[in-house]
């Protein structure tokens, strides 16, 4: 779905993932959750790919499709042209070391029983074979990289603040030369200011250690800020993909639309259009037909109603799933 020409690192193919909730009288799952329906998108290398939408549009969980940590329904997960989806976690047990996480909560996912430098030279224990010693140097190498000092090693994570706890999880995930970082909205639960620090040197590691960015937000100011290209979820779907700059100045999904209507402007003196979609969202047990937005959307049709949709490009590397692309609500 690049314009390039630039073989991608990680290529999405036609994703799905639901989870039963429910069963029959003999004890049949008869009732689904669909997080994730017919998802495709590439990263090119060294490239920040964000993907943006409503909590619980799916996004998480496309991350954790990737990682592995669980298992498509259908699709395929092509990781430098390995199908990810159908390894044995024995054989994908080495890409880990490829593709690594930075998670939302910083401090629940760092071990409050192990010092920092432990924490961060854990996974070398696992993937390499280096001394103790190796690993205790690299530990402190990360720790002066993302911003903290190597005596910060010998303390444990309630020591540290949020953001500092972050920076943890960062020179955590950099430790075994990962090619993919997917960062699930790290920095979600920092206050605004620490958060344009933690995106800073995210944007200074990825070129420092040419990396490539999977990176999973709600907010699209947040994502303004770090990203390449931008897809947007809703309900499980991806409703449009686009370059940086195009989906800023010309979205062209309703949704999309919608979204960016309501981040916030710092001039108060500039007014702005926002824009309220009207109706609940759907249940994702229960995906509308034809387009899954069109409950909500105030210029569906009979088409929008009973046809699918079909992502196409609509411009040189901006793609949209809707039958009237462009036309503003």
């Amino acid at each position: 779905m690049s314009a390039t020409e630039t073989k991608p690192l990680l290529s999405v193919r036609h994703l799905s993932k639901k989870f039963p909730v429910g069963k029959d009288f003999f004890g049949r799952a008869n009732k689904f959750v669909h997080a994730v329906n017919d998802v495709s998108f590439d990263i090119m290398p060294g490239e920040t790919f964000s993907l943006v939408g409503e909590s619980g549009c799916g996004k998480s969980t496309t991350s954790r499709l990737i990682n592995h940590l669980i298992k498509p329904n259908e699709g395929e997960i092509l990781f430098e042209g390995k199908d990810v989806a159908k390894l044995s976690e024995k054989e994908v047990r080495p890409l880990r070391a490829e593709m690594q996480m930075v998670f939302q909560d910083p401090y629940g996912s760092l071990n409050p029983r192990m010092k920092v430098q432990d924490i961060i030279s854990e996974p070398l224990l696992v993937h390499t074979k280096m001394s103790k010693g190796e690993r205790l140097k690299k530990a402190q190498e990360l720790l002066e990289v993302v911003g903290l000092s190597a005596s910060h090693g010998e303390r444990y994570p309630h020591e540290f603040s949020g953001g500092q706890r972050q920076r943890i999880g960062i020179a955590r995930a950099l430790s075994v030369n990962p090619k993919l970082i997917m960062a699930d909205e790290p920095v979600s639960a920092l206050d605004v200011s620490i958060q344009a620090q933690v995106l800073n040197l995210l944007r200074d590691v990825q070129e420092q250690y040419n990396l490539t960015y999977l990176f999973i937000s709600h907010d699209l100011a947040v994502v303004e800020m770090i990203s390449d290209r931008i897809g947007v979820m809703y309900l499980g779907s991806l409703m449009e993909v686009a370059p940086n700059e195009d989906l800023y100045s010309n979205p062209l999904h309703p949704y999309t639309q919608a979204l960016l209507s309501a981040v916030p402007i710092p001039d108060p003196s500039i007014e702005k259009k926002h824009v309220l979609i009207e109706g609940d969202l759907p249940s994702p047990t229960n995906i509308p037909s034809g387009c899954p937005f069109h409950t909500r959307c105030p210029h569906a049709t009979e088409k929008c109603k009973t046809e699918v949709p079909q992502m196409t490009e609509h411009t040189p590397g901006h793609f949209v799933k809707c039958h009237f692309p462009g036309v503003k609500i």
